[in-house]
């Protein structure tokens, strides 16, 4: 990979915090988080459940919105914008992966993956859609329903659909946390080999240590801070 893409920063996080209301007060979920993701970059987010792994995705995504601190992605600050601009540049700049796959019932294989691209006014978006599939071996599924299609099925239908688009950026939020070991292990390998090709940064949300040692870079939290990265 050239060595100049790895040294511009894709995504980052300034003196991210997240703080929430309840009855016993206010409850800090995230505390001063401040990183850097380069381009190309495989970065895992571990830590105990309650640390903060999927609070801090949502808002390096732009799902969320910081009590205070500011996030960035390829030179775009999120915290600047409104729903509908925090929209845009996630359509154009990024993908998803979740545990529950999050597809879209009523539509087919082919077209869950056709929606980012329809969505962007994409020209020629059934045949890039038709080539994802193609890639993640299901070519032959294109018209199935997801109440067709097996967990891991499903899951590679998740991923063409998050590669479809070339994000800059890959996020992906327990991927394997709703398959069984061994179809986690593909599913995963499927993941990373597209993420290779694609030369896509990857964040990956995880508790599993074996897939967290596959990333270039760890980022663990406790108790909503970053303790090693």
């Amino acid at each position: 990979m050239n060595p100049q893409r790895m040294n511009t920063t894709v995504l980052a996080a300034n003196n991210l915090s997240k703080q929430v209301s309840s009855p016993e007060g206010t409850l800090t979920i995230l505390d001063d988080v401040t990183l850097q993701i380069q381009q190309g970059e495989t970065v895992a987010v571990i830590g105990a459940s309650g640390a903060g792994k999927s609070t801090l995705l949502a808002l390096l995504a732009g799902l969320d919105v910081p009590t205070s601190g500011q996030v960035q992605v390829n030179g775009i600050e999120l915290t600047s914008l409104d729903e509908d601009g925090r929209a845009a540049v996630r359509a154009k700049h990024v993908g998803f992966v979740f545990q529950s796959f999050h597809l879209v019932p009523s539509l087919t294989a082919l077209e869950n993956v056709m929606l980012p691209l329809e969505l962007a006014g994409t020209a020629r978006a059934r045949e890039a859609a038709l080539a994802a599939l193609d890639h993640v071996g299901l070519s032959a599924r294109s018209s199935h329903y997801p109440n067709q299609l097996s967990g891991g099925e499903q899951q590679r239908v998740a991923i063409a659909r998050a590669f479809v688009t070339r994000p800059a950026v890959l996020f992906a939020d327990e991927p394997t946390g709703n398959l069984d070991a061994v179809t986690g292990e593909r599913v995963m390998n499927l993941l990373f080999e597209m993420n290779a090709a694609s030369g896509t940064t990857l964040v990956l949300v995880t508790h599993d240590v074996r897939l967290a040692d596959r990333c270039q870079r760890v980022i663990k939290l406790d108790m909503g801070r970053v303790v090693s990265s």
